[in-house]
């Protein structure tokens, strides 16, 4: 185990192809409050109980208030230096350039996220793969048609309704539902590609997500943390940088 931000940044240098795996430590450090937090209960309701199909479907109204709150939370919030640090990583990397829909990325840096507070984007990542989904997509439970939230109308009965008369949802990952497996698909290739991975602002201790570092190190990728505290993936790691990742990324550039 390491904690030389020098080397590291070396490294990075060097590689050829970069993964980096982020979850809610990052957007906490923009005000973004965590989903297991203290400050996690909504009008007593853990998120537990409220980001589920059945939650949806015996009370959509409630639901759907709660990711407008959600929503309003994130939307004064602003990507942080953390953020803005991997976009520029990627940018000097590979260009930020999509892959074709449909075919694996072959660029030189691919971020997987947990999160579906839409920072990344703002904050200039282009090649994102969003294992949870998107808080600012919605997605029809009829037809399966999706848009940007934006556009939905959130006046009148809630929650609103496609014009094919079915309800909207989020169009997020709820507990019980599996990961989209095209998106799955393509953070296992480029999590076995990569010559480093970096895991950022999570306790990879929730799966399968945090299984993507075991994909990379089997491949033969170094492994670096990035995190305030403790993971379990610290004794495997080639690198523990321990603190923000708002303070230790820019560090790495």
């Amino acid at each position: 185990m390491n904690n030389s931000i020098a080397e590291l940044r070396d490294a990075l240098r060097q590689a050829s192809s970069i993964a980096a795996l982020t979850g809610a430590g990052i957007s906490a450090e923009s005000g973004v409050p965590t989903f297991r937090g203290p400050n996690g209960l909504w009008r007593n309701y853990s998120p537990e109980k409220l980001a589920t199909p059945q939650a949806f479907a015996e009370n959509p109204r409630l639901v759907w208030e709660w990711y407008d709150w959600r929503r309003g939370i994130i939307r004064k919030a602003q990507p942080n230096a953390g953020h803005v640090a991997i976009a520029e990583l990627e940018r000097r990397k590979s260009g930020a350039a999509d892959p074709p829909d449909g075919l694996p990325d072959h660029s030189g840096f691919t971020l997987i996220t947990q999160n579906v507070d839409g920072l990344h984007d703002r904050a200039g990542s282009q090649n994102i793969l969003k294992l949870h989904g998107d808080l600012w997509i919605v997605q029809c439970t009829g037809c399966g048609a999706t848009e940007l939230n934006e556009e939905v109308p959130l006046q009148g009965d809630l929650p609103p309704r496609c014009r094919c008369g079915a309800w909207l949802r989020p169009a997020v990952v709820w507990f019980g539902e599996p990961l989209p497996a095209e998106v799955w698909g393509r953070a296992v290739e480029a999590s076995g590609r990569a010559k480093v991975f970096l895991v950022i602002g999570t306790s990879a201790a929730v799966y399968p997500a945090a299984g993507l570092a075991e994909v990379a190190r089997r491949a033969g990728s170094r492994l670096a943390i990035v995190n305030p505290e403790p993971t379990p993936l610290d004794q495997v790691a080639d690198w523990v940088l321990r603190g923000p990742s708002g303070e230790l990324l820019p560090r790495l550039l």
